[in-house]
């Protein structure tokens, strides 16, 4: 019997499931299932707790651990859930010593303890500093691998839990960061992808104060055999001089950025407690494309946030076309407890869900654009498995056959609206 993962949420719980299989197995919990679980939506939360009754139906008698964001931010509910033998805080399920300390536990505890029993999560806000966890490869020979480069965040939007989930803003030192690239690149990974929660707030703590921008052209530098780097989620207003002129010269930075915008209205913007107004979003855009016209943008956007009328999401709405994107992923708005918009009039369910289906359907219309518009290009084709790849734009392409991990030129001869074909 070997360790099961089951990870929800985003790219960061991807990169911190390698470290907790790692700390799991060696700690001696090689049978147990551990869920790391995601809070940035009620709906997120309440796939956990279902995915964890069925994991106990399934497995009777192996030790379930839970935790991540949602184990952090609600730990004595997981902890009344009889299927739940441990609970483990964010900070705490990278840290060796947790996972020794729940199997020295187990071994005289029966299943079915006291819930108080079951909780070690220390305090997210508490923690001031990352240590660096070297991942030597990810699991199932994924051709992708994510590198954690900074964890928390300062700001406190007004829908958003994660920053209680996660605490404080903190970064990896440029010199762990470049080694943990450089192993996963020797292990045959040909694209690394830098997540955090709050990406370019990195470095503001450590010392010299460097930047994203920094950071990749020292990755760059430092890692000439990396093929493919790709940056995860971006906060547009914070985006550093270094890392436009790395998006402008850098071939090997992949031409595809995913950013948080979250509305198209500056009203709402403002509710949001965000840091940029509807005009900034889109001169960042237009900037981004001067410099490195055949981008390709993908955005947060949240559909039906307190307050919003029609007239406010229509601007979101044509925001899709404003920006250029390519991508959405649309968030229907998840009433957060603790957070102020959870206080503000809300919007009714039935137009939050309408809401939603609209943007969607905006969001594949664009994409449906873009994948017409690549008709004859010859792409470098990042091959994912042996039906399908993604190209530097991150389009997905259906192959007849393909070795995962290479990285192949494609000419791109149509697409069935959802992926391009070749």
């Amino acid at each position: 019997m070997t360790l099961s993962l089951v990870t929800f949420g985003c790219r960061l719980n991807i990169a911190e499931s390698e470290t907790i299989r790692r700390e799991a197995i060696a700690a001696g919990l090689d049978d147990a299932i551990v869920v790391n679980t995601c809070a940035v939506t009620s709906e997120a939360v309440a796939q956990a707790r279902q995915s964890i009754r069925k994991l106990r139906r399934d497995h009777p008698n192996r030790r379930i651990i839970v935790t991540g964001c949602a184990a952090q931010t609600d730990a004595k509910m997981f902890a009344a859930m009889p299927e739940v033998d441990r609970v483990l805080g964010n900070d705490d399920k990278m840290q060796s010593e947790a996972w020794r300390t729940a199997r020295d536990a187990f071994e005289v505890q029966p299943f079915g303890i006291a819930s108080e029993q079951k909780i070690a999560v220390a305090d997210i806000m508490a923690v001031r500093e990352m240590s660096p966890h070297l991942v030597e490869g990810f699991a199932g020979g994924l051709p992708r691998a994510f590198v954690q480069v900074q964890n928390g965040c300062d700001h406190r939007c007004t829908f958003c839990i994660i920053p209680f989930g996660r605490g404080n803003s903190r970064s990896v030192p440029m010199g762990a960061v470049v080694e943990q690239v450089r192993a996963l690149v020797e292990a045959g990974h040909a694209e690394i992808v830098l997540t955090g929660v709050d990406l370019t707030s990195y470095g503001a703590d450590l010392p010299g104060v460097p930047k994203l921008g920094a950071l990749t052209r020292q990755i760059l530098k430092h890692v000439p055999e990396l093929r493919r780097l790709r940056i995860s989620s971006l906060d547009a207003v914070e985006v550093d001089a270094d890392l436009f002129d790395v998006i402008a010269s850098e071939e090997r930075l992949m031409p595809h950025l995913h950013l948080s915008l979250q509305a198209g209205d500056d009203l709402i913007l403002k509710r949001m407690k965000r840091r940029h107004a509807r005009a900034d979003a889109i001169a960042f855009c237009d900037q981004i494309r001067r410099l490195r016209p055949d981008i390709a943008f993908g955005a947060d956007i949240i559909a039906g946030f307190p307050t919003e009328t029609e007239e406010m999401f229509a601007r979101s709405l044509e925001l899709v076309e404003e920006c250029g994107l390519t991508f959405l992923h649309v968030f229907p708005y998840s009433k957060r407890p603790g957070t102020p918009a959870a206080k503000m009039p809300q919007v009714d369910g039935r137009t939050v869900k309408d809401r939603a289906r609209r943007l969607r359907a905006a969001g594949e219309a664009a994409l449906r654009r873009r994948l017409a518009s690549e008709h004859g290009a010859v792409r470098q084709v990042l091959i994912e498995s042996g039906t399908q790849g993604r190209t530097e734009h991150f389009l997905p392409v259906a192959i007849a056959d393909g070795v995962p991990g290479s990285v192949r030129a494609i000419t791109i001869t149509g697409d069935d609206g959802m992926r391009l074909s070749a």
